[in-house]
């Protein structure tokens, strides 16, 4: 027995966008789980070099960053959707080699062991989020009017 749903267009949007937004506050969300059990339970300290000193990452800035990197690959799907049938997959590998890069960050510039673990884990606990999610909803809705 086959249960076929169908949904307007409307309703696939809609669809679309709260999956985005959930994808971005589950990023943002697995971030900061990861910065609390790096910062205040086990206790490394999360300093990067940023040239012109050190400076601490504090949860604020995690869960920004972490929002403005989710909004911008909603954005860049939202592009690449316009111009392929096979967005999902041309974004994922994007968004792959983006994370790949901004792995760089924190390796270059973490000050100490315990913060290039701590903030390559929230690079890629971003990732593992967000790329999968994201690319799962730009699947077509089947029977969109």
């Amino acid at each position: 027995m086959t249960i076929t749903t169908t949904m307007t267009a409307a309703e696939c949007v809609r669809k679309r966008r709260r999956t985005r937004a959930l994808a971005i506050v589950a990023a943002a969300g697995a971030t900061f789980t990861v910065w609390t059990v790096a910062d205040p339970l086990a206790g490394a300290a999360l300093v990067v070099d940023s040239g012109s000193g050190h400076t601490t990452v504090t949860p604020t800035a995690v869960v920004l960053t972490t929002v403005l990197a989710g909004l911008a690959a909603w954005a860049l799907l939202a592009l690449v959707e316009r111009f392929t049938r096979r967005a999902a997959v041309a974004w994922s590998w994007v968004a792959g080699a983006v994370l790949s890069i901004s792995l760089l960050g924190p390796i270059g510039s973490a000050v100490g062991g315990g913060a290039v673990v701590a903030l390559v884990a929230m690079h890629l606990a971003t990732g593992a989020v967000l790329i999968p999610i994201m690319a799962r909803s730009s699947v077509k809705c089947r029977g969109a009017a």
